[in-house]
C-alpha cells in the first residue's frame, strides 16, 4: 500500500481514513445517547462529562443532566448549586465549574449558540483543542482532528511516534500528525464517522494494556504492531507523583426525635480540592480538630472507620470523627457553614466518599 508523506518529514499510511471510517460504521459504537445529533450543547456536554471518566459513570449523569438543564439557556440561570449537586460524584469537579461558566458566556456573549468552529470554541471556558474538535467535527463536519489521551495512544503505535508526549512541542508534532491523516474532502457524515472511530478505537480495542491488535481494523497498517513493540507507545517520561495526605473530618448530627438527622457542612474553598462542593470541617490533623472544639466534648468524639479516596494526584486518608449534638448548648458552629437536613442532602454537591458516609450514618 502506498504512503502519504505530511509537511514534518513522516510517511502516513495511505488508507487509514477510509479503514477507519468503515470499520466504525458496521463495528464502532452507535447507540450512545449523544450519538446521531449535531446539537453542539449536546456534544458538548458529552465530551465535558467523558473527560477521564468512563462511557458507564457518564450515561445516568448525562440523561440526569439533560432532565434538570435541557438546554444552555437552562444550565446558565442554574444556581451554583444546582450544578455541583448535579455533578457530585463524577469527580474532576472543575468540569463542573467550567461547564457552568461556560454556558453563561455562551449565553451572554454568543447569543446561546455555540461558535461552529473548532478555533472560536477554544476561546470558551474549559473548551481544549480536542473538545473543540469534536463538537466542529461532530455538529459541523469540520475537518479537524480530536486528540485526546485515547487518540494519542493510537496514533503513536499507528505511526511508532517515539517522540516524548510529556513535551508541549511532541504532542503539537503528533496533532499535526493527526491533521494530515484525516479524510479527504470528507462528507459531515464522514468526519462523524471518522471521529467517532477513532474514540471508539482507542477505548474498546487500542487499549493502554493488553491492545487487542487482531480485531484493530488498522493492524496491517500499525507500525509499532509490526515490529512487536505496542506496548512501548506512547512515549511518555514525566510520571505522575501522587502525594498522600491525611484528612480529620468533623462530622457534627443534630438528632432530633421529631425531625430528621442534621448534619453541618461548609461549602469547600476554591482553588483547592473538592472547591465548590459542601463537605464536613475538614483538618490536616487530630490535634487541629480537637483544638477547635471546647475540651468538655471530646470524650463524646466517636472515631469511625477511616475511608480511602484516590484523586487524579494524591491519595487521600479520610479520618472521620462523629459529634452528636443532641441538645448540647455548648456545641459549636464553624463558620461559613449550615445545618442541613438529611433529606435535603441530595440538593447540595458533596465529594463521592462524603456522600456515602453520611449514607452509612443515615442506613
Amino acid at each position: 500500500m502506498s504512503s502519504a508523506v505530511c509537511p514534518a518529514g513522516t510517511e502516513l499510511p495511505a488508507g487509514f481514513a477510509e479503514l477507519l471510517i468503515a470499520w466504525q460504521r458496521q463495528h464502532g459504537r452507535s447507540g450512545l445517547p449523544w450519538q446521531h445529533t449535531r446539537d453542539p450543547y449536546r456534544v458538548w456536554l458529552s465530551e465535558v462529562m467523558l473527560q477521564q471518566t468512563q462511557v458507564s459513570t457518564v450515561l445516568s449523569y448525562f440523561a440526569r443532566f439533560l432532565d434538570a438543564f435541557p438546554s444552555v439557556q437552562v444550565l446558565a440561570a442554574a444556581s451554583a448549586d444546582e450544578v455541583m449537586a448535579l455533578w457530585a460524584g463524577l469527580g474532576y469537579y472543575s468540569r463542573a465549574r467550567n461547564l457552568h461558566r461556560c454556558a453563561q458566556v455562551v449565553v451572554e456573549r454568543h447569543g446561546g449558540v455555540f461558535p461552529g468552529s473548532a478555533e472560536a470554541l477554544q476561546t470558551l471556558p474549559g473548551i481544549g483543542a480536542s473538545t473543540a474538535a469534536a463538537i466542529a467535527a461532530f455538529c459541523h463536519g469540520e475537518r479537524v482532528s480530536i486528540v485526546d489521551g485515547n487518540v494519542r495512544r493510537v496514533l503513536a503505535r499507528l505511526l511508532a511516534f517515539d517522540r516524548d508526549l510529556a513535551q508541549t512541542a511532541s504532542q503539537r508534532a503528533l496533532w499535526d500528525l493527526a491533521q494530515a491523516l484525516l479524510p479527504q474532502a470528507p462528507a459531515p457524515e464522514d468526519m462523524t464517522a471518522y471521529t467517532q472511530g477513532l474514540m471508539d478505537l482507542g477505548a474498546t480495542v487500542c487499549l493502554r494494556s493488553r491492545p487487542q491488535c487482531e480485531r484493530c481494523p488498522v493492524m496491517t497498517l500499525c507500525r509499532a504492531r509490526a515490529a512487536g513493540t505496542a506496548s512501548s507507545f506512547p512515549v511518555k517520561t514525566r510520571t505522575l507523583k501522587r502525594r498522600h495526605e491525611s484528612w480529620w473530618l468533623l462530622l457534627l448530627r443534630r438528632r432530633a426525635a421529631e425531625d430528621a438527622d442534621r448534619f453541618w457542612l461548609v461549602r469547600r474553598p476554591a482553588p483547592g480540592i473538592w472547591a465548590g462542593l459542601y463537605c464536613p470541617p475538614v483538618f490536616q490533623s487530630e490535634a487541629a480538630l480537637l483544638d477547635a472544639l471546647p475540651q468538655a466534648l471530646h470524650p463524646d468524639l466517636q472515631a469511625l472507620d477511616p475511608v480511602a479516596h484516590s484523586l487524579t494526584h494524591r491519595e487521600l486518608r479520610l479520618h472521620p470523627l462523629l459529634l452528636d449534638a443532641g441538645t448540647l448548648t455548648g456545641m459549636p458552629e464553624m463558620a461559613d457553614g449550615q445545618w442541613v437536613q438529611a433529606d435535603a442532602l441530595q440538593a447540595h454537591g458533596l465529594p463521592a466518599p462524603v456522600r456515602l458516609l453520611l449514607q452509612r450514618l443515615l442506613a
